[in-house]
């Protein structure tokens, strides 16, 4: 009988003098097996995860249960060992991915030089040898440009770049088991499958273990054979990934399947043309920056967007959709004001049908206060957007101080209704952020932006943190807030599923250019540009039956000079963005 490399038995976890907010856990890990812990926001699996490599912050106790850790012949507790062989084992022989990318990378450093600390601390490895590995594993991770990623400070990195990163980090050095907490959520669909596939060829390699902790069932149908799902602190079902995704057999496990997102089988009615009622325009909108590698090196300037045309109909949403590092990001700040686009662009603003229009480009002080109330922004970490020095409620009635809005106990009951709407208690209004899931923390940030009552909301992968049931709940509040307030969204985002439900319109990007623009029930069911093709097909489904096509995702997901002829292009020297059919926009060669 092959002996579980990781057996994990009865675990209860607390903390301070509350009682255990994880009661009785058990599974188990064999050697080469990936086992995916599956449940909502909140409901133990990081705490349980972090349990293994005992890094649970200084209140939490361990109220009973044994993690054994079987290699090599040799077993051990890891909740008993002592510190220095933890040393020994975390990042060695278990690594982890982690959540937030932000907190766990040093802004002091390269990102080079920390994933190479891995090798020479644990594989004694020269500074040579070690810069070898490490490339190569960028390149694996999808990095376009390694050597100049080995250079970078993490805060010069989307939030999507520094999760490869992070990855790169934890399967540098090829350990046993790999607990991955939702390696892929901030990463768009053609990366996560790459990602997908380079752990299950690194499985192969080195017949590594995997603990995946995710709310994508997609990502589980493709690379679990165990599922483990948990609800507020128990494990609700556990059993062979096709028996638990075909026949779930609890009522909770039924629930989360019918709350994922997913790309419709059949066509929408069409939906309704646009129409004049323009609230915000995008125009020849270029954007470049200036980055010296560092030491005498001469400044690169590296292009974020070129030429991007974007119109956003009042009451409607566009999305943008693409990779990290494809210029999204950059749009929405542009949009907002937070960056000016290069000489000749232009971005204008209508805050209502009958007003004049401003240029956010080439705003004074008084207008720049007035819009900053009418547009508001979701940001993509709402860990580093909320302060930790803050309790909840200061950060809710801050934007409404700064605006002068209403009373201080008009504020703090505006800021309490706008956490019931969100889907969060009023008495949480004490607490510090620290104190919140990551899926708790997406809904704080989306309460916050809603406390001015602005006209324009920008959300930045506004769902990419959540479980699905909760992505479902916000969705749904996004969707009600937009038709009840006549709010306008332009949404960035990644997951096409998302965007099928909520968008009027789609902006397909790749390296700085749309490549193409339609409504979803038209890119869905038609797509021309071979990027757009492979985002679909790297959508993952929760079927066992239909993994991800990964030679359709990395064609076109390759370099735009690898493309079919009439899409190809080199650097910014793109072919012009034409109308095949009414509201059909395709980058090709005519």
């Amino acid at each position: 009988m092959v002996t579980p490399l990781l057996d994990v038995r009865d675990l209860s976890i607390g903390f301070g003098s509350a009682p255990a907010i994880v009661r009785d856990v058990s599974f188990q890990v064999m050697p080469g097996e990936t086992v995916a812990l599956v449940g909502e926001s909140g409901s133990g699996k990081t705490i349980t995860c972090r349990s293994v490599l005992r890094i649970l912050p200084p209140t939490a106790r361990i109220d009973s249960g044994a993690i054994t850790f079987t290699a090599g012949g040799q077993s051990c507790n890891l909740l008993t060992e002592t510190r220095r062989m933890m040393r020994q084992i975390r990042g060695n022989r278990i690594s982890m991915i982690f959540q937030e990318p932000m907190r766990s990378l040093s802004p002091l450093h390269r990102l080079g030089d920390q994933v190479a600390e891995v090798l020479r601390l644990h594989r004694d490895m020269s500074k040579a040898k070690a810069k070898a590995r490490v490339l190569e594993t960028f390149v694996r991770v999808g990095f376009p440009e390694p050597a100049r990623v080995w250079k970078s400070y993490p805060f010069e990195m989307s939030g999507g770049m520094r999760q490869r990163a992070m990855i790169a980090m934890a399967m540098v050095a090829k350990p046993e088991l790999l607990i991955a907490d939702e390696p892929t959520t901030a990463l768009d669909v053609t990366t996560q499958a790459q990602v997908l596939g380079l752990i299950k060829d690194l499985q192969k390699e080195t017949g590594m273990a995997v603990i995946l902790v995710t709310h994508d069932l997609g990502v589980v149908a493709n690379m679990a054979e165990q599922v483990v799902v948990m609800n507020k602190g128990r494990v609700m079902e556990r059993g062979p990934a096709p028996v638990v995704l075909g026949a779930p057999a609890h009522g909770y496990t039924r629930k989360l399947f019918a709350a994922a997102p997913a790309i419709p089988e059949v066509a929408a009615p069409a939906r309704a043309q646009p129409g004049n009622d323009i609230i915000l325009e995008l125009r020849d909108v270029s954007k470049t920056y200036t980055m010296r590698a560092g030491g005498w090196s001469r400044p690169v300037g590296i292009t974020a967007c070129h030429e991007v045309n974007l119109s956003l109909e009042r009451g409607k949403t566009l999305a943008v959709v693409g990779e990290s590092g494809s210029g999204k990001t950059t749009c929405a700040r542009i949009a907002l004001g937070a960056e000016l686009p290069d000489a000749g662009g232009q971005v204008l603003f209508r805050p209502s049908s009958n007003a004049d229009v401003v240029k956010i480009h080439d705003m004074n002080s008084e207008e720049r206060v007035c819009f900053q109330r009418q547009a508001q922004m979701v940001f993509q970490d709402p860990y580093s957007s909320l302060s930790p020095r803050m309790r909840i409620g200061q950060t809710l009635t801050e934007p409404m101080e700064i605006h002068g809005l209403g009373s201080k106990s008009e504020r703090r009951e505006k800021a309490a209704e706008m956490l019931r709407w969100v889907g969060l208690d009023p008495s949480m209004l004490t607490r510090y952020p620290h104190a919140f899931s990551g899926g708790q923390r997406q809904r704080l940030s989306i309460a916050r932006a809603l406390t001015l009552d602005p006209v324009l909301l920008v959300c930045d992968e506004p769902t990419s943190a959540l479980d699905v049931s909760v992505q479902d709940q916000i969705l749904c509040l996004l969707e009600n807030i937009r038709d009840r307030m006549g709010l306008s969204y332009l949404f960035i985002s990644h997951d096409l599923a998302v965007v099928a439900r909520i968008a009027d319109e789609v902006a397909v990007m790749r390296q700085g250019v749309i490549v193409e623009q339609a409504p979803p029930d038209t890119l869905f069911y038609n797509p021309r540009h071979p990027y757009t093709r492979a985002l679909i097909a790297a959508q993952p489904e929760p079927d066992v039956n239909r993994p991800i096509d990964l030679k359709l995702v990395a064609k076109g997901a390759g370099a735009p000079g690898s493309w079919p002829e009439p899409f190809r292009f080199e650097g910014i020297a793109v072919p012009a963005l034409t109308e095949l059919e009414p509201g059909h926009k395709v980058r090709c060669h005519v």
